[in-house]
């Protein structure tokens, strides 16, 4: 058992870190080939791309990994009974995105240029949900390198997308290079289908029984679905409101390009740089969700509670050793990653706050895998509660961007806080539902 989870954490780590670089080089490469102006729409627009994308996976990879890793039921009728419900979100998702396509790009992102890159998300949901259901049939099995290695070529495919076409589409125009950026998504999500497909079992034999949903699997994928939707949908719609709150309160007192711009370096440039460490967070979140289940399931808490410590200090200790140079060397990384040094100030001041974060995705799983679904959905209101608000008081006191900085600042600080205190608070009580 012990060195199933070291494995499947090692290659995690591996596959992670390389999925990381390459996610950073095909940054670096966008943000050469559209600029500032460019990387600015496409921050503009990723937090409503990112909430449809959640909305359209209805946290059915996290369902079925904790359903398959408890190897008691039909796995192929479990997949089979979860497939229609996220067909009927998916078809309700598209039409939504027809209708109101307008109205987000010009009255709540205050930019009509958006509009074809909003319709393009409504040709990329269904297959970024395909591809969601049968990488979660691996992690429910423990079985990492499927997952690496779909990764890792579906990065590959979408750099050699925006390396060989971005510039090309640029020189139609601005609006169609995003939503070439957006639909590249499509390519890459189904190379990354194939990919998994391959590493399926060939010898198993699928009956037409195994093909009929059952509505006893249907009410246990929607058990723990509907808790976690709504907790990424909280997530989603603060970051969906994040630019539009933005926008209408800091340009009553600055020019509408001047916060436009400054939000682009910290969503473009900063963010993604003090974010490097998240491979490991997430490598180590993802190897803990199938085996805290199962030892939990069973009982044993003392193993579960020192697994739970040892990654915790893991990720603080990896995380302090990226970001001290970050802080103590912001300039020359800004030059040497984007070539620029836009936003050495927010990055001086996230950076350490940002530890926290880190730490945020493994007690979110640890809670997942104790069946504490709803204890996530708290944070997230939690989180979107402090983000907002804060956000809307902190721009009445005219200090431009830097309301934005705080907002995250605490945002951080309490969920994590909270997270924390319950999980022990489970841990050391046992309480079961």
């Amino acid at each position: 058992m012990k060195n199933k989870f070291v494995k499947s954490t090692l290659i995690l780590l591996i596959g992670s870190l390389i999925t990381k670089i390459l996610s950073l080089i095909i940054k670096i490469v966008m943000s050469r080939i559209i600029g500032t102006k460019g990387i600015s729409m496409y921050m503009l627009i990723l937090p409503t791309f990112m909430l449809f994308i959640n909305l359209a996976s209805f946290s059915a990879p996290i369902s079925l990994s904790k359903l398959i890793s408890e190897d008691k039921r039909n796995n192929k009728k479990l997949i089979a009974s979860t497939i229609p419900i996220l067909f009927i979100i998916n078809i309700i998702l598209i039409i939504i995105i027809i209708l109101t396509s307008k109205y987000i790009s010009i009255n709540l992102l205050k930019n009509k240029d958006l509009i074809p890159s909003i319709l393009a998300m409504s040709l990329v949901i269904p297959f970024t949900t395909i591809s969601s259901i049968v990488r979660s049939y691996f992690f429910g099995k423990e079985k990492m390198i499927p997952h690496v290695t779909s990764n890792i070529i579906e990065n590959i495919t979408r750099l050699l997308l925006i390396i060989f076409g971005l510039s090309k589409i640029m020189k139609i125009g601005m609006k169609y290079t995003i939503t070439y950026i957006i639909l590249s998504n499509i390519i890459s999500e189904i190379v990354s289908t194939i990919i998994l497909i391959f590493f399926l079992p060939k010898n198993v034999t699928i009956k037409k029984d195994d093909l009929i949903p059952s509505t006893t699997y249907m009410k246990e994928t929607l058990k723990i679905c509907i808790p976690n939707t709504l907790s990424g949908l909280i997530g989603s719609i603060a970051y969906f409101l994040e630019p539009i709150i933005i926008l209408k309160f800091l340009t009553k007192n600055y020019p509408l390009s001047f916060i436009t711009h400054e939000y682009g370096v910290i969503s473009g440039y900063v963010i993604p740089l003090i974010l490097l460490p998240s491979f490991f967070t997430l490598a180590i979140s993802q190897a803990l969700l199938p085996l805290i289940s199962k030892e939990y399931a069973k009982g044993n808490i003392t193993y579960v509670k020192n697994k739970i410590k040892l990654c915790l200090i893991l990720i603080l200790i990896f995380s302090t050793i990226i970001i001290l140079p970050l802080i103590i060397k912001s300039k020359f990384f800004l030059k040497l990653i984007y070539k620029t040094t836009e936003g050495v100030n927010y990055l001086r001041i996230l950076a350490p706050i940002i530890i926290l974060e880190y730490l945020q995705a493994p007690l979110s799983f640890c809670l997942e895998a104790i069946g504490k679904s709803k204890t996530n959905f708290i944070a997230s209101l939690i989180s979107i509660s402090t983000r907002i608000i804060s956000l809307i008081i902190l721009s009445q006191f005219k200090i431009g961007i830097y309301s934005f900085i705080i907002s995250i600042s605490l945002n951080i600080l309490f969920t994590t806080t909270y997270q924390y205190k319950k999980l022990k608070y489970y841990l050391n009580n046992i309480i079961y539902t």
